[in-house]
């Protein structure tokens, strides 16, 4: 089947979420790294918990309460509206460098966010990258109240776009997002922003920091049987594959 839409996740994907750190620096001098590290690994776990409890709240609830976790976690004092502003950064994530060209590049294929990402953190991120002009629509899991890898998620993106789940490629960086897409049936392409052998010079090289912990638990591949059909170092990989198919 031809590719009709290309589909891409936001965060890590489209947006850079270790770009939280130099606010996360700012207000506690030297727990910067560590802070972005522990508060990105429990706000995905807490969407996985909530799924499985059945007690959905929305991705900016989760985004604060996961940095309520990881301050508390440290010793770390915060008032409500240090929280607050501290958590804000999501709303202001740097666009990997080159996503705007690689968005630009897939012109006339429709192009779509889907996103665990509340519908007011989506529009802020997309508005202040200058990408929301290039995009079709934004899809959020806050429609269906519950977090990806739900395959319900993954039907949304379909009945929204009007397509089968084989006339779609599905982007991603997140193992457990391309895991949870392929198995739904999509066509999924990995974008690789850490390459496993430079991670493992890194962990070998030890002691293992924050960052590199983090790398290793979400930048690579899961072992679950469903596998990306395509890997790129690149966003910009795309235009030649979906020409290819289109």
């Amino acid at each position: 089947m031809p590719i009709k839409a290309v589909v891409f996740d936001a965060y890590g994907t489209l947006f850079d979420v270790q770009s939280v750190a130099g606010v996360t620096d700012a207000a506690f001098p030297g727990h910067g790294e560590t802070i972005t590290q522990i508060w990105r690994l429990k706000q995905l776990e807490y969407t996985w918990l909530r799924a499985l409890m059945g007690r959905y709240e929305d991705f900016w609830s989760v985004t604060q309460a996961s940095l309520d976790f990881t301050l508390k976690t440290l010793g770390l004092a915060a008032t409500p509206e240090l929280l607050t502003r501290i958590a804000a950064a999501y709303d202001a994530l740097a666009l990997y460098p080159e996503a705007l060209a690689a968005l630009q590049g897939l012109t006339p294929t429709r192009l779509a966010i889907f996103s665990n990402g509340s519908p007011s953190m989506l529009a802020n991120l997309t508005k202040q990258a200058g990408i929301d002009r290039l995009l079709e629509t934004v899809i959020s899991v806050d429609e269906i109240k519950t977090y990806k890898p739900d395959p319900r998620g993954y039907r949304l993106v379909e009945e929204r776009l009007g397509l089968t789940r084989d006339e779609i490629l599905f982007v991603s960086s997140n193992g457990f997002d391309i895991a949870g897409a392929k198995a739904y049936g999509m066509t999924v392409a990995r974008i690789e922003r850490v390459p496993q052998e430079a991670l493992r010079k890194e962990l070998a090289a030890g002691p293992i920091s924050p960052k590199s912990l983090f790398k290793a638990l979400r930048m690579q591949p899961e072992q679950l049987g469903e596998g990306a059909d395509l890997t790129i170092s690149s966003l910009t990989e795309l235009g030649p594959f979906v020409a290819a198919r289109r």
